[in-house]
Formats: C-alpha cells, sequence, structure tokens
C-alpha cells in the first residue's frame, strides 16, 4: 500500500515539474514566485507549532526560579556553593 502511495506521489510531482516545463517562461516564473510563497508560509506555520509563544519566557522565568531556590538552601565559601544538603548533621551515639 506504502509503495503505490509513494509511487502516485512521485508520479504526480513528475507530471507538475513536466508542466512547468511546458508553459512559458512568465508563467514559470509566476509559478516558482507562488511556490516560493507557499513553502515560507508552511515554514512559518512549522517553526510556530514547534517553538509556541511565549515558550522562552517561561523557561527562563522558570530557570531564575530554581536558581534563586538554590541559592537560597546553600552558603558559598569562596567560589565553592555547597548546598545544605551536603552538611553533615550530628550524629547522637546510642
Amino acid at each position: 500500500m506504502f509503495e503505490k502511495l509513494l509511487a502516485g506521489l512521485t508520479l504526480a510531482v513528475c507530471l507538475l515539474l513536466l508542466l512547468r516545463l511546458a508553459v512559458g517562461a512568465r508563467r514559470r516564473a509566476r509559478w516558482d514566485a507562488a511556490v516560493r510563497r507557499s513553502g515560507r508560509v508552511l515554514h512559518r506555520i512549522g517553526r510556530s507549532t514547534l517553538h509556541w509563544p511565549g515558550a522562552r519566557r517561561r523557561a527562563a522565568a522558570e530557570a531564575r526560579e530554581a536558581i534563586e531556590r538554590a541559592r537560597r538552601r546553600g552558603a558559598w565559601e569562596g567560589n565553592v556553593y555547597r548546598p545544605d544538603s551536603f552538611r553533615r548533621r550530628e550524629r547522637k551515639d546510642h
């Protein structure tokens, strides 16, 4: 089934390219411009679906919040950051 679909699609593309060669130079230029425009539109649509508006702003805000949370939970000793979770707790002997 897939092979037949692929063969039909290939045939359709070949026929369109043959038709493009058969028309005059003016129509060919208009055809090429229309294909370029539609390609740009499809590219824009694809990019907008992959990169939702505001996603970068939200990601940057979440990163800032995570950094602030991490800063509050530890201490700097020179250029070394030591989180509170790394500190040893006093152990009671039983």
